[in-house]
This record gives structure tokens, C-alpha cells and sequence, in this order.
């Protein structure tokens, strides 16, 4: 079952749906919190944060960012520093909002980035965080993918596409997340900075043939990290490894999920 709901943070207001497990066992659960990739939005999950709840039996939380989806467009330019500002502040008065006081972070690239910035404040709601095709730092084959993009949107093919997930944030979320990428000396996160404070547990997933990134990725996340981590270079999959390796990404992810999960 899922609803959608928009949760008004005052100078936004972000879209979210709600999911439960189909099985439920009385105990006290944590809830998943699913953070979408650089153009993406609840839809573009599909139907892996359902499975992922099902199978942990974790309540969950999948919103649209903001200027993504049906979310509100950013009350003014956050330039190039849009996932720190979504980690920072965005994310935690969305936690306090919903009501959720203790939560894994699963994140999608773009996603998974915000998910590590978030971390790395220690916060007292976050209890593990596992990413998918997350960005540490910025790589030249992820700005030369984002560098075809533009050109596909631009032409209108990729816009078009975008348009049914998007609506009139559309032309808003593609110029964010392109020309922030491409940005002279952009970096997703400070990594040096940053990643030595992330101390609950982690969990980074990448494809062996992600067109965003190399395991340098996955590297760089576990050497930098203060806490535990383990990473999973996934064979024959791309930057999507939920949805192109579905069957292992659950059973990897569930495995490294389900004995933090109790809160009780």
C-alpha cells in the first residue's frame, strides 16, 4: 500500500509517499528512506523500495527532491552546492516533519551523495546508510556522460522523456544537475572532509560497468569512512544496479539491512 502526500517545510514542499511491509511481525522496525538519483523522482524507483520493505519489514519514505517530481522548485539557485544543502537542511526538517526519528538512507547516485553528506554530521536519526552508484568524487567519464546529455536534451529527445516524471520542474532539475556537473572544479562532496565523519554503518553498491563512475568510487567511500563498510562491485550492470541486478541488489542489501533494523 502507498499514498502520496506533500509535506510543506515552509519555503518548499516536498512529495512523498509512504509504504508498508505486507508482512508485519509486531516489532519495532526502523523506516527506509529512499533518496532518488540526479534526475529522477518516486517514479523512477519502480518497485524496489517496496520490495526492499517487504523484505526487511521496514516501513518506508520515498520523496521527491527539490525541483524534482511534483516537489517544489528551489526557493532561490543552490548552484553547485545543491546536495550539501539537501543533506544539510533540507533532508533533516523533512525527517522531523514526517515524524521519522530513526532511519536508514538508501541513495540512488545523485542520492547516494546526499545520503553520505547527510551522514556525515553523525545525526541522531540515522542509523546505517547504503548507496547505490554513489559519487565520492567527480570522475571525467561521469561529466563526459552528463556533457551527451545535455546535447540529448537540448535536441528534445531526453527532454521529452523527463517531461512525463518531471512536469514543469523539468527544464529547473536537467540545468541543475548539468550545469552544476560540469562546473569548472565541481566535486559532489568533500570527501576528505566529510567521509571521516560518517560513522554508522555503510553499505556501497556499484555496477562493474557503471557509465557515471569506476570503483574507484566504491574506494574512496570505504577508505574515507569512519565506521564500517562494505562495498559490492556488481557484474553485468550499469549505474542502475536495483533495477538491472534486482534479484542480488535486494537479497545484498536486505542481508546488510535487516539486523540493524530493530529499534526495539
Amino acid at each position: 500500500m502507498s499514498n502520496d502526500d506533500l509535506i510543506d517545510l515552509g519555503d518548499r514542499a516536498l512529495r512523498v509517499r509512504r509504504l508498508a511491509p505486507q508482512r508485519n511481525d509486531g516489532l519495532e522496525r526502523t523506516t527506509l528512506v529512499f533518496l532518488h538519483e540526479g534526475l529522477g523522482c518516486i517514479e523512477t524507483w519502480r518497485d524496489f523500495p517496496q520490495k526492499l520493505c517487504d523484505a526487511t519489514m521496514c516501513h518506508g519514505l520515498v520523496y521527491d527532491r527539490t525541483a524534482y517530481g511534483r516537489s517544489s522548485p528551489w526557493p532561490s539557485d543552490p548552484g553547485v552546492h545543491y546536495m550539501e544543502i539537501e543533506a544539510d537542511v533540507v533532508l533533516p526538517k523533512l525527517l522531523a516533519r514526517a515524524g521519522i526519528e530513526d532511519c536508514v538512507l538508501v541513495g540512488h547516485s545523485d542520492g547516494g551523495t546526499i545520503a553520505l553528506n547527510y551522514a556525515a554530521a553523525d545525526p541522531d536519526p540515522l542509523r546505517a546508510v547504503a548507496t547505490l552508484a554513489a559519487h565520492a568524487v567527480a570522475e571525467p567519464i561521469c561529466v563526459e556522460r552528463i556533457v551527451e546529455a545535455r546535447a540529448a536534451f537540448a535536441s528534445g529527445d531526453l527532454r521529452q522523456r523527463l517531461l512525463r516524471y518531471h512536469g514543469a520542474n523539468v527544464d529547473r532539475a536537467f540545468h541543475l544537475w548539468a550545469n552544476a556537473w560540469t562546473a569548472p572544479g565541481f566535486e559532489p562532496m568533500d570527501a576528505n572532509g566529510r567521509l571521516p565523519g560518517v560513522q554508522v554503518p555503510v553499505q556501497a553498491i556499484q555496477g562493474e560497468d557503471d557509465e557515471y563512475g569506476t570503483e574507484l568510487q566504491l574506494g574512496i567511500i570505504a577508505g574515507k569512512v569512519g565506521g564500517y563498510c562494505e562495498t559490492r562491485l556488481v557484474p553485468d550492470c550499469g549505474h542502475s544496479p536495483h533495477l538491472q541486478q534486482p534479484g542480488y541488489v535486494l537479497a545484498e542489501m536486505s542481508r546488510f539491512i535487516a539486523p540493524l533494523a530493530l529499534t526495539s
